[in-house]
């Protein structure tokens, strides 16, 4: 299996969801950047409810050796450029990013993506969640942002009706 790179947004939300572990599920090992790490201590200190990576026996700290590729990428967060540094030392990586820009690059950089929403449709289609509709009600109250066109979308492709959550 490819090596899986995960970014902050995916570990915490699915944190806040209680669901952190449908991670190891699917992926067995899950890479998590210092930067990525950094940036999770940091909401802890403000008070945001992030996991604490190092009670994970299944999540493993890296550091990118090059940030070469990245030299004029000012747009993007330090979590985000060190998963995307990783993703292109370890060819054939699986990223998870939410950000939207972040994940232009990745396909700019011909990386396989995932993100927040589409653990859950995985975690869906494995049975490991029965219902992925309360779950994005969960996330938008915790200020996930998600357009009401990318909402239906997932309610449909995890054959939930959306026009019943309406």
């Amino acid at each position: 299996m490819a090596n899986v790179i995960c970014n902050t947004s995916p570990l915490q939300y699915l944190h806040q969801l209680r669901l952190i572990e449908i991670l190891e599920s699917l992926y067995g090992q899950i890479i998590v950047p210092y930067a990525v790490q950094d940036e999770l201590e940091a909401g802890a200190t403000l008070g945001v409810d992030v996991p604490h990576l190092l009670s994970y026996d299944w999540i493993s700290l890296q550091q990118p050796t090059s940030y070469a590729a990245f030299p004029l990428v000012s747009d993007l967060g330090a979590g985000e450029t060190a998963v995307l540094a990783l993703a292109l030392e370890q060819v054939g990586s699986l990223v998870i990013l939410d950000d939207g820009l972040a994940r232009q690059f990745a396909e700019s950089l011909n990386i396989q993506r995932i993100g927040t929403l589409g653990i859950l449709l995985q975690a869906k289609q494995r049975g490991l969640i029965a219902e992925i509709a309360p779950l994005l009600d969960q996330l938008n109250q915790l200020r996930f942002r998600v357009s009401p066109a990318t909402k239906q979308a997932v309610l449909r492709l995890a054959h939930e009706d959306p026009d019943r959550r309406r």
